[in-house]
């Protein structure tokens, strides 16, 4: 009964904080509401799941009762019968509440700073860098999360060499963590006139947004210049220097932002991804297998290194890390990620699951 002690320890806590939320005190701390109803959100789904276990098992007891003291054959029969069938819903339920007690990553709800970089493939890779963000920026839309680029060099041809922009709304590092890797393409194009498939790539990193508290800079630390934004010419040219550079001098980093024409918000962009660069250097200290495997897989950009392939004549796409392909790539490259998200979400749970046995 400890899966049943633990639940029953869990709605007590759900409950007093119910009962906290109605205080005046705690309604008038606006910091500390948000705090709780955040948390008791979090447990909600978890006690429903308790109320359902709770029923369940009674029925269970009131089954068992009837077997051991009843001598009607018919209403032995009918209770035998249920019995069986409460017994596989208990199972099913248990392996649905062991999931749902997992550690959830305190990450999940943060918000994002997403990298895109062209790898290997020359142009056709910065076409497929244009893609994938054109595809996040579509899933995000439909998601109802707000986009703001911070950094975007273009091909001039419709790629882009590199692209860093910061996503916010609901869990959205929990949707899109899995993210982070080498994507690799299999297509002809545009720009071949054989018709020979060619394979390309690009890096995708996906970096939780950190509040101050999180990640202390010393101001020392830094070495900011200030520069002219490029554009396309004309009027559309910056001619005062409000693009900033920010680099790291202890760890080498270098950020830069040139999308706004205030210096200002140039620079508050900038601190941004930093924070979460050095917020992301840390957490991967701590796990170092982990880590070392990341950042290769990031630093290089190489097709060896994939985590993901989208193979264009087949409309195929195959995420290697689970063995999961589908055949519905013109959608997934429109944006619609759910299926894709959805698995890779089952099988990290299932791994943790696991790991905890």
């Amino acid at each position: 009964m400890e899966l049943y002690t633990k639940l029953k320890t869990i709605k007590e806590k759900f409950d007093k904080i119910t009962e906290q939320l109605s205080n005046p005190n705690i309604i008038s701390d606006q910091a500390k509401y948000i705090s709780l109803n955040k948390e008791r959100t979090q447990l909600q789904e978890l006690v429903q799941v308790f109320g359902e276990y709770d029923n369940l098992l009674k029925n269970i007891d009131g089954n068992k009762e009837i077997i051991e003291t009843s001598n009607e054959k018919e209403l032995l029969e009918i209770a035998e019968s249920e019995l069986e069938e409460l017994k596989t819903k208990q199972i099913e339920l248990e392996e649905k509440i062991k999931f749902l007690l997992i550690p959830k990553d305190p990450d999940d709800d943060k918000n994002v700073i997403m990298e895109i970089r062209a790898g290997t493939g020359g142009e056709e890779a910065g076409l497929f860098a244009a893609d994938l963000y054109r595809m996040y920026s579509r899933y995000a839309e439909v998601r109802g999360w707000k986009k703001e680029i911070i950094d975007l060099s273009d091909t001039g041809i419709g790629g882009i060499k590199e692209a860093v922009f910061s996503l916010s709304g609901s869990s959205v590092f929990g949707d899109l963590k899995f993210e982070s890797g080498v994507h690799r393409v299999q297509r002809v194009p545009a720009t071949e006139g054989s018709g020979r498939v060619h394979t390309s790539a690009a890096s995708v990193v996906v970096l939780p947004e950190v509040e101050d508290v999180e990640v202390e800079i010393n101001q020392n630390d830094l070495r900011i210049d200030v520069y002219r934004s490029g554009g396309a010419g004309g009027q559309n040219v910056n001619k005062v220097e409000t693009a900033i550079r920010i680099t790291h001098l202890p760890t080498g980093l270098v950020v830069q932002c040139q999308d706004e024409r205030s210096q200002l918000k140039n620079r508050q962009k900038a601190m941004k991804v930093l924070k979460a660069r050095l917020y992301d250097m840390k957490l991967s200290e701590q796990n170092s297998e982990i880590a070392a495997q990341r950042k290769s897989m990031v630093k290089r950009g190489d097709r060896s290194d994939k985590i993901r392939t989208y193979n264009f004549p087949q409309n195929r796409v195959t995420d290697h890390r689970i063995s999961l392909t589908l055949y519905n790539l013109a959608e997934v490259i429109e944006g619609d990620l759910d299926e894709l998200i959805e698995k890779l979400k089952l099988a990290d749970r299932a791994e943790k699951l696991q790991a905890s046995i």
